[in-house]
């Protein structure tokens, strides 16, 4: 058996493998709603042999979307149909995970493909929210810093979006802490220049994930595991580095978080970042033989290979996947056969197992 179709056990779940469908937005909900695409792309993924699913970032707020075409777990409404994707997901053998996002001064743009811009208010556009009133960009719209209210609100939505999460049947929970949005842009002095408890030492900086962190872990059943996805680094200048990543992942080791899963920038733009095959996999091997905690690596791995030799050597514990499960949702299938290994296939595709 190689390392990549190993199992590995979380908590109470049972992983059978150790390839993950990583969160990838899709941009085709209507007022948080999932429908039917979302069923197919991530159902699709479940029959084709991952062991585990992670839905794209889910808003736990309307003002925490990035754009209007986001799915969300903001009301008790949004469950019953992700209740149906999560029951085929597991249907299939296979551990559905939801990631909690709050896009901060990201949010209230329109979807890529439709010009990817701001929405304005006759769209449906709304005031972003931020923990400065610091741009994106120059082409950004202002964000409004949030008052200690609206921390709270912060903390309370995504526990709540927590504790639905479990009623629609998601059995991993992962809190959204990187890419540039909201709990990113606490964590990062160029994004934070807050003068109280939220901002200027690391402690106040990170104060706002420790909260949501330690709201979910008492909300969520003791047998589930959580994930935090950050960016290990900026990658500029007096930004969130690796070592305050390191720092910052003993800390929520303390608190019960099972697994971090580790990309990196996303903060501000028109940064230089050396993308190749697998530029993000050290910050995986840094965090896990640093603190011991299990690792996901995620970035540019594309082959069977390259997700067997992370493991392999150590730099991770899972390998999560993003646009290679958009170009093939039956990647495990090829991957297990080109590694020698006999995985089990869907029954209706059994009679295409053996050339």
């Amino acid at each position: 058996m190689s390392h990549l179709f190993s199992k590995i056990n979380i908590r109470g779940i049972e992983i059978r493998n150790r390839l993950v469908v990583s969160p990838m937005c899709q941009y085709s909900g209507t007022d948080g709603f999932a429908n039917d695409w979302h069923l197919v792309h991530l159902g699709s993924r479940a029959a084709g042999g991952v062991a585990m699913v992670i839905t794209e970032a889910t808003a736990v707020s309307p003002e925490g979307r990035i754009s209007t075409d986001d799915i969300g777990i903001w009301k008790d409404e949004h469950i019953p149909f992700l209740k149906r994707i999560t029951s085929f997901i597991v249907s299939q053998g296979v551990v559905p995970g939801v990631q909690l996002a709050h896009a901060g001064r990201k949010a209230s743009n329109v979807a890529p493909w439709k010009g990817e811009r701001l929405l304005s208010q006759a769209e449906g556009g709304w005031v972003c929210v931020a923990p400065s009133a610091i741009r994106f960009s120059n082409e950004a719209a202002m964000p409004s810093a949030l008052s200690e209210e609206g921390i709270e609100k912060v903390v309370h939505d995504f526990i709540a979006a927590a504790i639905r999460s479990v009623e629609a049947g998601f059995k991993v929970i992962e809190i959204h802490a990187a890419h540039g949005y909201l709990v990113h842009q606490f964590l990062s002095p160029l994004s934070n220049t807050r003068t109280d408890d939220y901002g200027g030492s690391f402690e106040n900086r990170i104060r706002l994930l420790i909260r949501v962190t330690g709201g979910i872990r008492n909300s969520i059943p003791e047998n589930y595991p959580l994930f935090v996805r950050i960016s290990c680094t900026d990658w500029a200048d007096g930004g969130w580095n690796v070592a305050e990543s390191v720092a910052l992942v003993r800390i929520l080791m303390g608190m019960g978080v099972d697994l971090m899963d580790c990309s990196s920038g996303g903060l501000i733009p028109g940064v230089k970042i050396p993308l190749g095959p697998g530029y993000q996999v050290g910050f995986s091997e840094t965090v896990r033989k640093e603190t011991g905690i299990l690792t996901g690596a995620v970035g540019m791995i594309t082959t069977a290979a390259q997700a067997e030799s992370i493991l392999e050597n150590g730099q991770a514990d899972l390998v999560l996947m993003g646009r290679e499960f958009l170009r093939d949702p039956y990647f495990p299938l090829h991957a297990a056969s080109e590694l020698g290994d006999d995985i089990v296939w869907p029954n209706q595709y059994l009679r295409a197992k053996r050339r």
